[in-house]
């Protein structure tokens, strides 16, 4: 099982920069399915070129299980969120251009999209100056990671001001999904409010669509396509 999860995170990682959801920065992990308190990562690498041989074992403070190659700087997001959080499998991390007005600015992020209903109802917003004052605005530390989690709380997104955006997930297909048309639901939210008044998906549209789950076959679907799309870009 291990084995195939860990093939599934570096199509992951492949997908996301694929669909343009990440570049040479931003990162996805996985929770170790046999130490819940750990979780899998890359080693500080640009996504769309991460191997196996890549992925290394972290621990619930964000340390890399055994000492080897340089780890991503920012690996405390995904530590603070997987100890805040045993619902979530996944953590997804992106600086989507498009994405980042919403962290500026007094506009909310809300869902427009059916396709993004998976970002839930709206995208909290977290400012890393409100506690930690004058940074380089990275989490590099536990005590940042466990903050920004707590910002979170029990939403599956989490927008960073003039950063980017973490999304959360009960499986990678999920958490891919969302973090796919999470920036697309932006774009078209920024164009529609150029028109005039826009009419946002209800709660209940929400709730509904959050009823489907992540193993259904219309996921399944979405994850083959994205995989089949990353891998012809390879050849």
């Amino acid at each position: 099982m291990l084995n195939k999860l860990i093939d599934d995170l570096v199509d992951a990682n492949r997908i996301l920069a694929n669909e343009d959801v990440v570049d040479a920065y931003g990162h996805v992990s996985l929770r170790h399915p046999d130490r819940p308190d750990h979780f899998l990562l890359s080693r500080s690498r640009s996504p769309e070129l991460v191997e196996r041989g890549d992925i290394l074992e972290f621990d619930s403070r964000g340390e890399p299980v055994q000492s080897g190659p340089t780890p991503y700087l920012e690996r405390f997001i995904h530590a603070g969120i997987y100890a805040a959080r045993p619902d979530v499998n996944v953590v997804i991390h992106s600086h989507a251009d498009v994405v980042l007005p919403f962290t500026i600015t007094d506009m909310p992020l809300r869902p427009v999209i059916h396709t993004a209903s998976d970002m839930g109802a709206a995208a909290p917003v977290w400012d890393i100056a409100d506690k930690f004052g004058d940074t380089n605005l990275l989490v590099t530390n536990i005590e940042q990671g466990h903050d920004l989690a707590h910002c979170l709380a029990c939403n599956s997104t989490v927008l960073m001001r003039g950063h980017g955006f973490t999304v959360v997930g009960r499986s990678l297909v999920e958490a891919v999904k969302t973090a796919v048309y999470m920036p697309r639901n932006a774009r078209i939210l920024l164009e529609a409010l150029r028109l005039g008044h826009v009419k946002y998906l209800s709660e209940g549209e929400i709730a509904v669509r959050r009823e489907v789950k992540p193993d259904a076959p219309q996921m399944t679907r979405a994850w083959d396509y994205w995989k089949s799309r990353a891998d012809g870009e390879r050849h």
